[in-house]
């Protein structure tokens, strides 16, 4: 089983950073920004915590991926041999790296662009916009942990 915990370790991990991310992001960062700082000076603060998280988000799906794959592999012998659960896991990242494709492809540069144009109207718009897509990412993350960890279709 040494072949399979390390596949198994990177691929917790991953999810901590990524999952564990979106909930620092969404129930820790967000109050103290909008307790300590004005609308631009928020918005200027969200666009570099994007692109620096979105780095480590990029690094988790591909650990994610690779580990999945590989884990998939070495206990179940491919994808159609994997219970129900597993198959539930890989379509909630799927859908959850559909909803981070959005918000980076999309939403990130139109609020680049706001707060570069100083249109912050707009920015918070777009950043309203982010938040809600970050809370359903969230919830399906959450929702993918429980999967996981129960081995359960919820």
């Amino acid at each position: 089983m040494l072949a399979f915990a390390l596949p198994y370790t990177l691929h917790v991990l991953a999810a901590l950073v990524w999952v564990g991310g979106m909930f620092f992001a969404w129930l820790v960062l967000r109050p103290a920004t909008v307790a300590a700082l004005q609308g631009p000076d928020r918005l200027r603060l969200w666009v570099e915590v994007f692109q620096r998280f979105f780095r480590w988000v990029w690094l988790a799906v591909a650990v994610l991926a690779v580990s999945g794959v590989g884990m998939i592999h070495l206990r179940f012998s491919g994808f159609e041999t994997a219970p129900h659960y597993v198959q539930v896991m890989i379509g909630g990242a799927i859908v959850m790296f559909a909803l981070f494709m959005r918000i980076q492809a999309l939403l990130l540069p139109e609020l680049r662009t706001a707060v570069q144009a100083q249109d912050w109207a707009a920015g918070a718009g777009v950043l309203g916009r982010i938040r809600r897509m970050v809370g359903i990412n969230l919830l399906i993350g959450v929702g993918v942990v429980a999967v996981a960890s129960s081995r359960i279709l919820l």
